[in-house]
C-alpha cells in the first residue's frame, strides 16, 4: 500500500483493509545489531554478563559503551546511567551445552536464579515448556534469561 503526500497510509473503518494485517516480503532479513543496556557501571556490568554466557566483551566500544559480543551480528553496548532506569528482560536461546556451561558459571559465582521471570530465587530451573530456562537478575537488576527451547515461537516441526 502506497501513499501520496497528505494521504492517510492507515486504512479507514470498515474498509477492505480493516482488521488484517499486510505482510510484504522483505528483500533480505532483518537483524537486531545492538541494543543499549543501561547500568551502573558499565564495566563491571559488561565484564559480569560476558563472563557470565562465555563471550567477548571491551572495555570501550564505538561510542561511549562498553559492548557485548553476543554473536557475529548482535551486540549489547552498556551504557552508564546515572538516573532510574526501567528494568529490562533479556532472552538467550542457548543450546544444552551452553546451558550447562552458562548455568555452572552463574552457580559458580553465587549468583541467586529463579525459574519464573519474576519472584522470589527458587534455585531452581523452569522445564515446562519442553526445555531448560533459567532467570537471574545481575547484573543491575535486569531480568537475565537462558533458555534451550523458545517459548515465543510456535514450532516448526
Amino acid at each position: 500500500m502506497s501513499t501520496k503526500p497528505g494521504e492517510d497510509s492507515h486504512p479507514q473503518e470498515g474498509g477492505a483493509l480493516a482488521g488484517t494485517l499486510e505482510i510484504i516480503p522483505a528483500a533480505m532479513a532483518i537483524q537486531l545489531d545492538h541494543f543499549i543496556v543501561p547500568c551502573r557501571d558499565q564495566v563491571a556490568s559488561a565484564k559480569r554478563l560476558a563472563g557470565l554466557l562465555g563471550v567477548a566483551w571491551a572495555e570501550k566500544g564505538a561510542g561511549p559503551f562498553s559492548p557485548v559480543y553476543l554473536n557475529e551480528g548482535l551486540t549489547l553496548d552498556f551504557i552508564q546511567a546515572a538516573e532510574a532506569f526501567p528494568v529490562h528482560h533479556y532472552c538467550f536461546r542457548v543450546s544444552e551445552a551452553e546451558f550447562d556451561a552458562i548455568f555452572g558459571r552463574i552457580r559458580a559465582a553465587g549468583i541467586p536464579y529463579r525459574s519464573t521471570p519474576h519472584g522470589s530465587d527458587d534455585m531452581r530451573i523452569n522445564t515446562d515448556h519442553g526445555g531448560r530456562i533459567v532467570y537471574w537478575s545481575e547484573p543491575d537488576g535486569h531480568a537475565w534469561e537462558i533458555l534451550t527451547v523458545s517459548y515465543a515461537r510456535p514450532s516448526h516441526s
